[in-house]
């Protein structure tokens, strides 16, 4: 554990009322962005961000001192948000992302301020990347999103998805290989991606 990390988790045991809005203002982006690109709605995104957060203080209250200073916030957190996407798939009916989640998407990812001409271009990409993640099956979606959009490493995304270190490779080569097939060509993801 980082000291960052560290003294969250020692803030958390101590005084949990300051210690999660310390947690919200340290993970609450990454959580937001990671619901993001599952979800394909940054308004969906706010609603289970919000769910993710209040299930998450619900637990901590229930947890001893020793046991709040021991979590590793970030993937608990991330397993949570998965969980919690989890159950609002199953619980809503099940239809395919419409065209105006994905246009409310794209328009969220990170922006490295390019020209005009190169906005158009990168708008259209993000677009169409934003567009085949809702076509990835959820269970390969979930660990290419925390992988490459959160930016977990491999051992935090098969904690959050409760399985071995290398399914969670698999499942994020997969899912990278299903995005190639579907945006065309390696090229294009990389350019994309990029």
């Amino acid at each position: 554990m980082d000291k960052a990390a560290e003294q969250l988790t020692d803030l958390l045991a101590t005084d949990l009322d300051d210690g999660f809005t310390e947690l919200v203002r340290v993970h609450a982006k990454g959580v937001h962005a990671f619901l993001l690109r599952v979800s394909g709605s940054a308004a969906e995104a706010d609603d289970l961000g919000q769910d993710t957060f209040l299930r998450a203080y619900t637990a901590l209250q229930t947890y001893a001192p020793e046991r709040r200073r021991a979590l590793h916030a970030r993937a608990w957190l991330m397993t949570i948000a998965a969980n919690v996407w989890r159950n609002h798939v199953r619980s809503s009916t099940r239809r395919p992302v419409s065209a105006i989640r994905v246009d409310d998407a794209q328009d969220n990812w990170p922006d490295a301020n390019p020209g005009p001409a190169e906005r158009a271009l990168n708008a259209d990409d993000r677009g169409r990347l934003v567009a085949a993640l809702s076509e990835l099956p959820e269970y390969y979606r979930i660990p290419v999103v925390l992988r490459h959009v959160v930016g977990m490493s491999y051992a935090e995304v098969a904690q959050v998805q409760g399985c071995p270190v290398g399914t969670a490779k698999a499942q994020v080569s997969r899912a990278m290989g299903d995005l190639r097939r579907l945006l065309g060509t390696e090229e294009e993801l990389r350019e994309v991606t990029t």
